[in-house]
């Protein structure tokens, strides 16, 4: 019998719960869930990205305790998964990696034409990669 997910949570270990809500808030305009507390970022730190998917930065210590004593977090520089966001336009592309690199985030590759799209790769400051793209 196939399962069926009423919601998915993408969930990342982060550094800095204000400067990750920022980033994710001025940069991709993501949809803060939750009320504030007293740091003024929402406890836990939320976004949703659509009807059923819900990103959830936790700081790193919170991260490493969930996963418990079998598994660590992964070393710093090390990608264990690419993020995707497909976009409408070239120009979208071209305007949302600048507002990554504004916001504090790395290029890791500047827009290009693959035989797949028109994409680039970008960093958020705790390392976690995304894709930025429009599809052929």
């Amino acid at each position: 019998m196939p399962t069926t997910a009423r919601g998915l949570h993408v969930s990342l270990p982060i550094a800095d719960r204000t400067s990750s809500m920022r980033f994710y808030s001025d940069t991709f305009g993501f949809e803060l869930v939750g009320e504030p507390a007293e740091d003024g970022v929402p406890e836990p730190l939320m976004f949703r990205l659509d009807q059923r998917t819900l990103l959830v930065l936790v700081p790193a210590g919170g991260f490493d305790w969930v996963l418990g004593d079998s598994r660590g977090l992964a070393p710093a520089g090390t990608s264990e998964c690419l993020l995707g966001v497909e976009v409408g336009t070239e120009q979208e592309v071209v305007d949302l990696v600048a507002r990554i690199r504004d916001s504090g985030g790395e290029v890791v590759a500047e827009p290009e034409h693959k035989p797949w799209g028109y994409t680039a790769l970008c960093a958020d400051p705790d390392g976690h990669v995304w894709q930025i793209g429009i599809e052929n």
